[in-house]
């Protein structure tokens, strides 16, 4: 309170040192002078001999015989005398009739605006410009202007008349302050220019040079030349702005405000929604000048509204109050953008060429006056209103005592024809931005981004050169470099993702956590990296995802069938009376039960999606961790009365989205595997499990020379049995009295990556050809029986040649079980090539889960949240963010399972049909 009373203080004592100007400033004549503080007038009982509305009057004592009263608010001046006992009222003429002819006619003198001139040579005695032109094709012929202007520019460059110099600087407003320097300068802003080139006698105001005694301030140095951004970035703002959420800083911002004709009419602070055209509530509308909060509101307004609302034209002249070195309130001048300033007819505000830019100071919000023509009463065939209202902030590089720079105002009219006022509207836009230079932070992300590059190269580099290996290519040609592009793709996804995410939990921590201003938040302009950056990693991403898709669903698999025969039995033979014995059939439904199995845990993940997405959002919408996101520095979990006004920040979406949900994530995966896996249910040692009790064994290829194999031959010699004998082996198996699973004596190991030879996968490759013979004739004539047959067989012959594989029975094929080194398990890579033998490395941690959506966990989650907060930053909703990720994971999911099952039918030979 006592800091308002202060500010309050010093503003009266502004006005109180205008007025002592002024009454400085004025020169009298005789006696029975007062002023009102902004014009000289005559005291009752004395008479105004001469006024030419400079800081020049002469007064005379009226007789004692009558009483003279003189007004001066209209422009005309009223007398009343009374002459022993006869009363009679007159009207004088303007004081400039009599000052030039003595009389009120203007004889062959100028006569302008009501006000008649001597045909002074030096003055501005040319024809002036009163059309207004808003666009192209919409041109006014203003009847203020053809009032006024004239008047105005002679009555400021003759006798400085204080009115009539803001009266023209008003209309230069009205044409946006712009400046032809290539045409007669007699429009309003030319008129402005030549007399403040020709008072330069009159001397300066407040030691600023390009602010003329008696003439509103309008252009920054020189009134010309503009002032580039960098001179407002050279002197921090003296104060010192903090962050608490007890006691909130303000933009301590307010305004001179003039009228058309050039009267000044009060100081005002903006509070209260004085520069915000849009309604709103008190507590919405003041929240625009708290530090530190970005503001954005927008609204549409009807044109009827306007009209009704701003039949006057106000101006003003902005300015910020601060605390001086001295302890006293003290006022800076707030400079205006304008956008429709043209210079020599060019936009030059609204470039990126910041050095051109030219820096005004008046406003106005709604112009309609300047858009009248033929009489002041007659509906505006054109207004003008700010459709857009930016104030911005700049913080000083590197500061940690939270300095900032003198805000700037940016605005942009739109000029609007009168047509139907009830039917039409006009967007409009207040905001209040907070910036900052972010090339030492862009410096920062390049340096961590080019170091991951690098490492994503090398990591590229060892998987292009370990896959080369796995499918036995011993040169370097197209399918090596797309090979490495695919892999790269993946590792620079993961790059970005870890620079996106470190980008947007810095801006979370350091924004939200300061005390003192040391970093505001990107801008949305400045945001146009990050998301980009953030689609790149998408798109990265997607191809990494497709690029496994790709190899799981193309890779090899069979089902090693150990089960044999059990005796034989006696069938006839077609076509004669003979008895034959054939060996026992083999039950097939045991191999059907495993590739069911198989089936169902290919889309398997360690996280649950439908939790995942539930819970996110119960703590992005429930728990309130969205309101962390909006543009202030206030870390709060519930929603403020401003928070509509407020906009949120995509760096900041996007961090706490990504934080939520990596966390959520990372437990999921943790308490899957410490706790859900060890005491409820693991669904890929289960299906170890059920091959060993099957009989069955797997071996998958996911590269020509490199797989997998799962040995679940049973130590029981049989699985086709009831179930008294199937619990009476597994009670023997728990109890250890028969031998272990393992593919080696007396071990337990039944996974394995193995790294076959050429020979061995040309022999395999061989065995399967027959069944691409797919001739033109079987197309034709649907020989399903042939084919049926050639399936037969070479599920038969694969089975047996893998299975005589294992068991060591081929001569020239064999293999070897071995460690991988230390090396080997970094890399990702094998340095040893199996030359004569199959190399089996044991294989503890069941990496054949990585042909599975189970081993790609890290891809699939990561994928899920760049798809996330991309949605989210495209349509600022993480409700429809969550639906889309979870229709995508559903359709993703179902391409997978059924192009999966198709692919597992046709390696293993497992008839469709029975995968369920």
């Amino acid at each position: 309170m006592d800091r308002r009373l202060k500010a309050l203080t010093q503003i009266l004592e502004q006005m109180d040192s205008r007025i002592k100007h002024f009454e400085e400033g004025c020169k009298f004549s005789g006696t029975g002078y007062g002023h009102h503080g902004t014009s000289c007038v005559c005291l009752p009982g004395y008479k105004l001999v001469s006024n030419n509305g400079g800081p020049v009057i002469e007064c005379k004592k009226c007789p004692i015989v009558y009483s003279a009263y003189s007004l001066d608010s209209s422009g005309q001046y009223i007398t009343d005398w009374s002459l022993h006992g006869f009363t009679a009222n007159c009207i004088r003429c303007h004081e400039t009739f009599i000052n030039t002819t003595h009389s009120c006619d203007c004889q062959s003198n100028i006569l302008t605006g009501g006000l008649c001139f001597h045909a002074d040579p030096k003055t501005l005695t040319s024809s002036v410009i009163t059309n207004i032109i808003y666009r192209k094709n919409l041109i006014v012929s203003s009847a203020w202007f053809a009032s006024n202007l004239k008047a105005s520019a002679i009555s400021c460059l003759r006798f400085a008349n204080l009115t009539a110099c803001q009266a023209l600087g008003n209309m230069c407003v009205m044409t946006m302050n712009s400046i032809n320097i290539e045409a007669p300068p007699n429009d309003a802003c030319g008129l402005f220019q030549t007399i403040h080139k020709n008072t330069v006698h009159l001397g300066i105001t407040h030691s600023v040079p390009s602010w003329r005694r008696n003439l509103p301030w309008l252009y920054y140095e020189g009134h010309t030349d503009g002032l580039a951004p960098r001179t407002f970035h050279q002197d921090p703002f003296p104060t010192v702005f903090y962050f608490k959420t007890f006691q909130r800083m303000e933009l301590q911002l307010i305004i001179a405000k003039f009228d058309a004709r050039g009267y000044f009419l009060d100081w005002e602070k903006v509070t209260g929604g004085t520069l915000q055209l849009c309604p709103d509530t008190m507590a919405k509308l003041n929240a625009a000048y708290v530090f530190g909060i970005t503001y954005q509101q927008q609204c549409i307004i009807p044109v009827s509204k306007l009209l009704s609302d701003y039949d006057d034209i106000q101006f003003y002249d902005l300015y910020m109050l601060y605390e001086g070195e001295d302890g006293e309130d003290k006022l800076h001048p707030i400079a205006v953008r304008n956008l429709n300033f043209q210079y020599n007819g060019q936009f030059i505000n609204q470039v990126n060429t910041e050095n051109n830019w030219r820096f005004t100071r008046r406003i106005f919000l709604v112009d309609t006056l300047s858009g009248r023509e033929t009489n002041l009463k007659n509906q505006p065939k054109v207004i003008r209103v700010a459709n857009s209202i930016t104030i911005r902030v700049n913080l000083v590089p590197n500061t940690l005592q939270g300095n900032i720079y003198p805000p700037t105002l940016i605005v942009s009219y739109k000029s609007i024809k009168i047509q139907d006022p009830d039917q039409q509207s006009v967007s409009i836009s207040f905001s209040v931005e907070y910036e900052m230079d972010l090339s030492s932070a862009y410096q920062n992300t390049e340096i961590a981004l080019g170091f991951l590059c690098g490492l994503s190269v090398i990591c590229s580099v060892l998987k292009t050169a370990s896959w080369r290996r796995r499918v036995g290519y011993q040169m370097i040609d197209v399918p090596i470099i797309l090979k490495f592009l695919l892999f790269y793709a993946g590792d620079l996804a993961n790059a970005f993702f870890v620079v996106l995410f470190g980008t947007g939990l810095y801006w979370l921590i350091f924004f939200k956590g300061q005390r003192i201003a040391s970093v505001f938040l990107p801008t949305p302009s400045q945001e146009r990296h990050f998301i980009a950056s953030v689609v790149s990693a998408f798109a990265l991403k997607f191809i990494q995802l497709l690029h496994q898709l790709g190899i799981q669903l193309t890779m090899d698999i069979f089902f090693i069938d150990w089960e044999r025969p059990k005796g034989k039995i006696v069938k006839s033979v077609a076509g004669g009376g003979d008895i034959k014995t054939a060996p026992a059939p083999v039950s097939i439904w045991r191999t059907y039960f495993v590739a069911n199995e198989w089936n169902n845990i290919q889309t398997i993940r360690k996280t649950n999606p439908i939790f995942q997405l539930i819970t996110v959002i119960f703590f992005l919408k429930v728990v309130g961790f969205e309101n962390l996101t909006s543009m202030d520095p206030y870390s709060q979990l519930k929603r403020t009365p401003e928070s509509d006004v407020v906009p949120t920040s995509r760096v900041l979406r996007f961090g706490v989205a990504s934080s939520v949900w990596l966390t959520v994530g990372l437990i999921q995966m943790v308490f899957c595997t410490a706790i859900y896996e060890r005491f409820v249910e693991d669904r890929i040692s289960q299906f170890i499990d059920v091959c060993s009790i099957s009989n069955i064994s797997v071996i998958i290829f996911s590269h020509r020379c490199f797989g997998y194999y799962i040995h679940g031959r049973s130590v029981h010699g049989h699985a086709d049995t009831n179930m008294e004998e199937m619990n009476l082996n597994l009670k023997r198996e728990a109890e250890n009295l028969c031998s272990q699973r393992g593919l080696i004596p007396n071990t337990d190991i039944e996974t394995f990556e193995i790294f076959i030879t050429n020979k061995f996968r040309e022999q395999y490759d061989k065995i399967r050809e027959p069944l691409h013979w797919r001739s033109e004739s079987d197309r034709l004539l649907n020989q399903t029986s042939d084919l049926f047959e050639r399936r037969l067989k070479a599920y038969n012959t694969t089975n047996k040649f893998l299975s005589s594989f294992i068991d060591h029975a081929i001569r020239d094929m064999d293999y070897i079980v071995q460690d991988k080194l230390l090396l080997e398990r970094i890399i990702g890579m094998e340095l040893h090539e199996p030359i004569d033998k199959t190399i089996f490395y044991n294989d503890e941690k069941l990496s054949f889960a990585e042909v599975l959506y189970y081993g790609n966990e890290s891809t699939l989650i990561i994928f899920d949240v760049l798809f996330f907060c991309m949605v989210d930053l495209a349509t600022q909703s993480f409700i429809f963010a969550a639906f889309l990720t979870y229709i995508q994971q559903k359709v993703i999911q179902f391409i997978r399972l059924s192009l999966g099952r198709k692919n597992l039918a046709a390696k293993t030979l497992v008839d469709e049909r029975f995968l369920l």
